[in-house]
C-alpha cells in the first residue's frame, strides 16, 4: 500500500477511507484464511467435527483459548503451532487496521510542524 510522502499533500478523507476499506478487506483475509486453516487442522489431527474445528479456530485466533482438548500427538503439535501463528497473525492484523489511521496521524502532525 502507498502512503503519501513526508512533502506531499495529506491525502482527502474519501481517500482516506478507501484505505481505511481496502486495509479491513485484506485483514478480512487473513481472517478467513487463518480460520480455513484452523478448521481443517482442528478436523483432521483433532478428528473434530468440523463446526468444533471452527469454534477452536475462532477461540485460538481472538486469544480466547481452546474449547476442546487435543488428545492425540499430532492434534497437541498442531494446536500448538496454530495458537503461535495465531498470535502473530492477530497482532499483523491489528497492525494492518492501524497503520491507515497512525500514518494519517503522523503525516497530519508533521504538516502542522512544518507550518
Amino acid at each position: 500500500m502507498e502512503y503519501e510522502k513526508q512533502n506531499e499533500a495529506l491525502l482527502s478523507d474519501s481517500g482516506f477511507y478507501w484505505r481505511l476499506a481496502k486495509s479491513f478487506a485484506f485483514t478480512l483475509l487473513i481472517v478467513g484464511f487463518s480460520l480455513a486453516v484452523g478448521t481443517v487442522g482442528y478436523t483432521y489431527f483433532g478428528r473434530l467435527p468440523w463446526i468444533d474445528g471452527l469454534l477452536n479456530a475462532a477461540m485460538i485466533l481472538t486469544g480466547m483459548g481452546p474449547v476442546d482438548k487435543m488428545e492425540s500427538v499430532p492434534g497437541k503439535l498442531f494446536a500448538t503451532f496454530y495458537a503461535l501463528y495465531s498470535g502473530i497473525a492477530f497482532l499483523s492484523m491489528i497492525a494492518v487496521i492501524m497503520a491507515p489511521v497512525l500514518h494519517r496521524f503522523m503525516h497530519k502532525f508533521h504538516l502542522e510542524d512544518d507550518e
